[in-house]
């Protein structure tokens, strides 16, 4: 009996975050330190259209230890704090252009990105910057490593190891980024429509790198252009599916037979064969559209 299949692989270009910088790039960044806007003792951009930007929460798979009422309870101007070890990648929560601030006073090392409309976002505490000056990224390309280690360089104020996120908009004001992604439509990452057409998509597939970056250690960006970093990702996932190959992101017959089974606690009813078609596709995009996904 013939079986339905739709491809699952994409080009794998696209997925490592920038080596290293153009002369462009280089005079981009000075551009930002020197001939910037300063804006509540951080630089903006001036001559920017003041559009919502799209944003995602990078962070959803760690606990909140400092919430932003907290934050202004403790005399601060806001912030969301996240548990997690030193060195942690840091993806961008959407698309900019870099801005590195050493010591940023109680903040410690900063990375801020420039989004395209005027608003800003900024992680703190970082123990290490990956990018330079101007580098233009996009959403969940990793910008820095986290820090916040008592004492170590970079951490400013810090009293333990964890990272600052707070946005600022086009009036140089702190805004809470959670309370933003839930109130902009925009905001976010939007449900794949292959839950009901069955065929696989830009969303779909990035949906499923952010649920691989939340759970199984995938560390490029969100991009919807899967490619083997992706799927070693996947097949780390799988393990917990019955998936025994290696992790080599490629994906064959047994690899796609663990998504089926994924697939199978979300509607699907077909057989456990390995050749994805609209049925299996719609059963793991339900998977992927949870909320804790976006």
């Amino acid at each position: 009996m013939g079986h339905e299949y739709l491809p699952g692989c994409c080009g794998g270009g696209g997925e490592q975050p920038p080596a290293g910088l153009s002369r462009r790039t280089l005079l981009r960044g000075t551009a930002l330190t020197t001939g910037a806007l300063a804006v509540g003792g951080v630089f903006g951009l001036p001559g920017i259209a003041h559009a919502a930007p799209s944003i995602y929460n990078p962070f959803a798979g760690y606990a909140i230890t400092g919430s932003w009422q907290e934050h202004l309870n403790s005399g601060s101007l806001g912030g969301i704090d996240f548990g997690m070890g030193v060195g942690t990648n840091l993806p961008a929560c959407g698309a900019g252009t870099i801005q590195n601030i050493p010591n940023n006073g109680t903040g410690g090392h900063t990375v801020t990105i420039h989004h395209a409309d005027g608003y800003r976002s900024q992680y703190m505490h970082l123990s290490q910057f990956l990018l330079g000056n101007g580098a233009a990224v996009g959403a969940g390309a990793i910008v820095g490593r986290s820090g916040g280690a008592v004492g170590a360089p970079g951490s400013g104020s810090s009293t333990g190891p964890h990272l600052h996120w707070h946005m600022i908009n086009p009036s140089g004001v702190r805004i809470n980024p959670l309370s933003y992604i839930g109130s902009n439509p925009g905001g976010g990452l939007p449900k794949t429509s292959t839950e009901q057409d069955g065929i696989p998509g830009t969303i779909f597939y990035k949906r499923m790198q952010n649920w691989l970056r939340i759970t199984s250690g995938y560390t490029g960006p969100i991009d919807g252009a899967p490619g083997p970093n992706t799927y070693a990702a996947l097949q780390r996932a799988m393990r917990g599916y019955g998936y025994t190959g290696p992790i080599d992101g490629v994906m064959g017959t047994n690899s796609w037979k663990a998504v089926q089974r994924l697939a199978s606690g979300y509607g699907y009813t077909g057989p456990i064969d390995g050749a994805m078609g609209p049925n299996s596709w719609r059963g793991f995009a339900r998977f992927l559209n949870q909320d804790r996904w976006n």
